[in-house]
């Protein structure tokens, strides 16, 4: 061998062993865990008192017959002193329905980007303990489009997926989430979104659908309800293209658009026929503030029964 092939073979298998050791953009550390930022603030710090509070709320929600199977929810994301109450009818009929998978989907409240982020970390952890992160289908996720990528400052600071886990962890127990942050909350985003995820879950009856978001925003209650009221009309409809429209015509109002759009149109592709609106209000109903109020609402998304 010569000397030329002896340094460049040496060099090359350097490179190789130097690579195998950095992390793969898509790795993840299981020492990685995405830690509270809300708790003591969004919700109770203490595990006992967050414990309660969430029982609290769930016993003055009722379970409502769906006449078929959950394909998704709507949940909003405000502290649960203000939307805690109007999350709790959604949540409630979670119990018992045995889930072990939640794609969750929210908006991007702090960094501006394009795209979607879905969280590689190995888990989030809250007062009531960890939930493990389904790394191998976020990974499947990212991998389907080049402007699906995990970036993680789109996750540090974000409430609107933490903010779903203790009522989570209440009526599901043992699950694994994909988190997933959308940039920015427009309709062909999400028809990409809902289609990829449509494929990479259709048939598996473990998994549930997600979307976190809250209403209108800082309108006097009677302008809140009737901004409010258009956006359950296209919940009801089961109608993306109608929501888009109405969001960028100022109709209607809400900071997750993007992942409601997402989430009707993965759960249609699911099968799903039919919403239920299950709670809705705003936050002047608690605070007595009626002039400068926030919109929330919690639905569900229902396919029939397999025959």
């Amino acid at each position: 061998m010569q000397p030329k092939i002896t340094i460049f073979f040496f060099l090359a298998l350097l490179f190789c062993i130097i690579g195998a050791m950095l992390p793969s953009p898509l790795a993840a550390d299981k020492a990685d865990i995405h830690h509270s930022v809300i708790a003591g603030t969004w919700y109770p710090g203490d595990r006992h008192q967050l414990s309660a509070t969430i029982q609290k709320y769930l016993s003055c929600s009722r379970k409502v017959p769906l006449g078929g199977t959950p394909r998704a929810l709507i949940v909003p994301h405000a502290g649960y002193r203000y939307s805690g109450a109007v999350a709790a009818h959604a949540y409630r009929q979670l119990k018992g329905s045995g889930f072990s998978r939640i794609i969750l989907v929210g908006p991007s409240h702090y960094l501006a980007f394009d795209g979607v982020s879905v969280n590689l970390q190995s888990a989030y952890e809250t007062p009531l303990g960890s939930v493990p992160v389904d790394l191998d289908l976020a990974r499947k996720i990212i991998s389907a489009r080049p402007d699906f990528r995990w970036i993680r400052q789109a996750h540090a600071r974000e409430h609107a997926l933490e903010i779903q886990l203790p009522f989570l962890q209440t009526v599901l127990g043992n699950f694994q989430i994909i988190p997933i942050v959308i940039g920015r909350q427009d309709y062909a985003t999400a028809e990409r979104l809902a289609r990829i995820l449509a494929a990479l879950i259709r048939g598996r009856r473990d998994t549930l659908l997600l979307a976190s978001s809250d209403l209108s925003h800082y309108h006097s209650s009677q302008q809140a309800r009737m901004l409010d009221a258009c956006f359950a009309s296209h919940v009801l409809a089961l109608d993306a293209k109608g929501l888009a429209r109405d969001l960028a015509a100022g109709k209607t109002e809400a900071c997750g658009g993007g992942p409601v759009m997402t989430v009707l149109l993965a759960a249609k592709r699911l099968g799903a026929t039919k919403a239920i609106i299950l709670g809705q209000a705003n936050s002047g109903d608690v605070t007595g503030d009626q002039g400068r109020v926030v919109g929330y609402l919690s639905a569900v998304l229902i396919a029939p029964f397999p025959k």
